[in-house]
């Protein structure tokens, strides 16, 4: 409020009540009250005001309590001490008067300090929490005492601090998993490079004969191929990640891609002796879906079940449907994942412990690519419980 509005105010109680006592004794008493409110209102009004705008001189809030309190009941006070004089009381009435308007004052002081000192207490305690939160502690509470704005605002506080606590755990997953892939990566590249380097100086400097000289072209072939498939499947999955997607979607028969990925896998389950099927429970809504990026996800799922199943084991790919959505698994009867590395076979490169690692004599970037295409049809992929082997599901949402 202005200062205007505070002297309009005083104006009007002033107006109001000399009327009232007016009305109700006489016009002389009408006019004291009238002039004792006019005269105590306006200065408290004047010195608010000039303590609002000289803030920055006060110092600190207790200082600034301290002065509006004082200036508040010192002037009430003396006005009331005029105006017991002006209405010419004896000795005796103007010392009780006077008395009982010091204690008046004493304890409007005292019950504004109580009430200042909790809120400066919890002022103190946003403080503090926001400074320990600006030094880098992201364990703070801030709490305060009363359920009121000081209130909202630590618990603003509290919500600024749990969400920077997640986005700096966030960003500190980031770097590690940035961290993590290029060793990775580094990793991958340098074995094949390594030995292209060696089999190119054998060539070059003519030290094999000619079968020799075949079979080395044949493995840089093989190198040069690894060294490929691992770009494209990097360059794919920065795509993916990035939401670069341009896929043209329609609607599949996720029972026919099924049946149809399974008879393609075939001959490379006969090579390691594993036989592999398909089961697909009744009829399936179709999804809307790429059926191109699908396939591959079930060509890679298939290909590492195959990897990690020995000789006369057994591949099986299952489709449900699951209410609104439809559920395909891929379950083989191989060494299965070990239970600590559940949470990361769909990290890039991770190998998890030995003989564990779905992904193997691959790029490293297959779980990891068919856990991108899921979800970016709107689906998810798991692990699921299997007392042998692994079960690797995923869900897709049915087309409207």
């Amino acid at each position: 409020m202005s200062a205007r509005g505070g002297f309009i105010l005083v104006t009007l109680a002033a107006l109001i009540g000399g009327v009232v006592v007016g009305v109700s004794y006489s016009a002389k008493d009408g006019f004291l009250t009238a002039a004792y409110v006019a005269a105590s209102g306006a200065p408290v009004v004047a010195a608010a005001h000039l303590l609002a705008r000289r803030r920055r001189a006060a110092g600190s809030l207790s200082r600034q309590f301290t002065v509006a309190i004082a200036l508040t009941v010192g002037l009430v006070t003396v006005g009331l001490g005029l105006v017991a004089l002006l209405m010419l009381l004896s000795n005796h009435d103007l010392l009780i008067t006077g008395l009982l308007l010091v204690f008046a004052g004493a304890l409007t002081w005292y019950a504004t300090a109580v009430v200042a000192r909790d809120v400066l207490d919890d002022i103190e305690s946003v403080r503090d929490g926001l400074r320990a939160v600006g030094e880098g502690r992201r364990d703070v509470r801030i709490e305060t005492s009363a359920s009121d704005e000081l209130a909202e605002l630590a618990a603003a506080a509290n919500r600024m601090t749990a969400q920077l606590a997640e986005r700096e755990a966030e960003r500190d997953a980031a770097e590690r998993a940035r961290r993590d892939l290029v060793a990775a990566v580094s990793h991958d590249l340098r074995t094949p490079l390594t030995s292209l380097r060696l089999l190119a100086d054998a060539i070059e400097d003519d030290l094999v004969d000619s079968a020799t000289r075949r079979s080395y072209l044949e493995q840089m072939s093989v190198h040069i191929r690894s060294l490929s498939a691992l770009i494209e499947d990097l360059f794919e999955l920065s795509r993916l990640e990035a939401g670069e997607i341009q896929w043209s979607m329609q609607r599949v028969r996720l029972g026919e891609l099924v049946e149809e990925t399974v008879e393609a896998m075939r001959p490379a389950a006969a090579a390691k002796r594993v036989a592999v099927q398909a089961s697909v429970n009744g009829e399936l809504a179709p999804a809307r879906a790429n059926p191109e990026k699908l396939q591959r996800v079930l060509f890679n799922l298939i290909q590492n079940a195959i990897r990690h199943t020995p000789g006369d084991g057994s591949v099986t790919v299952a489709a449900e449907a699951k209410g609104e959505r439809v559920e395909i698994e891929v379950a083989d009867t191989g060494e299965g994942v070990a239970d600590g590395d559940r949470d990361r076979v769909f990290e890039p490169f991770f190998r998890g412990a030995e003989h564990a690692a779905r992904s193997g004599g691959g790029t490293g970037l297959g779980l990891t690519i068919c856990r991108a295409i899921v979800e970016a049809h709107g689906g998810e992929i798991w692990l699921a419980e299997s007392p042998r082997g692994t079960r690797v599901r995923f869900s897709l949402p049915s087309a409207p």
